[in-house]
Order: structure tokens, then sequence, then C-alpha cells
């Protein structure tokens, strides 16, 4: 009997062994692959917030990571993609974390030109309610392109606010948490690039390993 769980577990080890080595070979084929196609996904939304004919620099390879939690909602090192065209610096695309939504954070991105414009801005992630706080994307409504061109004249700027707060950013119906959750997201980044773009644009690209 024991000869005989001896030769079972033998067969299990080795079971155990071919299949990690298969998930092993499997995760070495689609490696290249997945990270191709993350790139490809991170270009196009970089592509969105910072229009494509004001750079002619690879984006996703010009990438500095940045931390402030006061403005980038967390204390997680955030990347900001580097744009320029001719070696001059043409904007920049921020990462940052919304972190009072209605039903969590709201990781979005954006652009911004030099002067401090923003040229876009996008939701990378979030949890909102479907049919509801699910309108910050772009797939659902255009109330995300309502940033687009603006900017931010100082802290209190009472622009920067939905309109139940007395701004200009529209809520929506029933759910007013979300929109300013993000309208105070968008502010903030801003904020952040008005105060420390100088050293941001100083900054050694160091986003290699980063996702």
């Amino acid at each position: 009997m024991i000869h005989a769980m001896k030769k079972n577990g033998g067969v299990l080890a080795i079971f155990a062994l071919l299949a990690t080595a298969l998930v092993a070979v499997t995760n070495l084929l689609t490696q290249d692959r997945i990270l191709e196609q993350q790139q490809k996904e991170l270009l196009k939304v970089l592509n969105q917030v910072i229009p494509a004919e004001s750079h002619d620099n690879e984006l996703y390879k010009s990438c500095t990571l940045i931390t402030n939690e006061q403005y980038l909602g967390t204390q997680a090192p955030m990347p900001a993609y580097l744009a320029s065209k001719g070696g001059e610096p043409s904007g920049v695309a921020i990462e940052a974390i919304a972190p009072d939504g209605y039903n969590g954070a709201i990781k979005l991105i954006v652009g911004l030109d030099p002067t401090g414009v923003v040229t876009g801005v996008r939701i990378l992630s979030h949890q909102e309610t479907p049919g509801l706080g699910d309108k910050i994307e772009m797939r659902i409504s255009h109330w995300i392109e309502s940033f687009t061109g603006k900017k931010l004249a100082g802290e209190n700027d009472p622009a920067w606010a939905v309109r139940k707060d007395g701004g200009e950013f529209d809520q929506f119906t029933g759910a007013t948490i979300t929109p300013r959750a993000v309208v105070k997201a968008v502010k903030n980044v801003s904020l952040y690039y008005t105060r420390h773009q100088q050293a941001l644009l100083n900054q050694p690209l160091n986003c290699q390993g980063e996702s």
C-alpha cells in the first residue's frame, strides 16, 4: 500500500511539474503579445488626451513617475507622459486618482499643454453605478470632453465645480458625487502641473516595468 501511495504521489508530482512548465511556456509565448497590446491601448488613450499632431516623440516611452497625494489622490507613484515636438516640451499626460467617487476610487488621465490648458481627459477605471455615474466614460456620454480647452485660473477658480456647487460643469441626473469627484481630480492635476511644471519636465524617465 505504501508503495502504491508513493507511486501515485510520484505521478501527481510529475503532472504538477508538467502543468507548471506548461503555464510558464504559455506565459513566455504570450508575454510579448500582451505587452504590445497594452502599449497600443496606452498609446490610443494618450493620443486622445494629447493631440497626435502636437508631438513627435513616443509618448508611452517618455514616462516619469511622480508622487503627490495632495494633488494626485494617492500615495502611490503615478505615471506622467511627457510630450515634445522638435525637442521642445509640448504637453503632458498625468495619471491620477479621484479617491472620492460614489463607489470608490476613479482612475483617470489628464492631458495639458505647456500653458496649462486641458487638452483631454479620459477615465481609465472606475466602479461607478451603471446608468448613473458611468456617464464619465466616453463610450457612455461625451461629458468628459467638457474639460477640453479649459484652463484653471488659480486654486479658488469658482468655475471648476459642478453647477450644483456654483461651477460650470454639468452634474448627472441622480448622480452628483461622481462628476464632482472627477472635476476635483482634474482641478488638482491642473494645480499640480502649474506648481511643479519645471521640476516635472526635468525629471528622468523612470517608468520601466511599471503598468
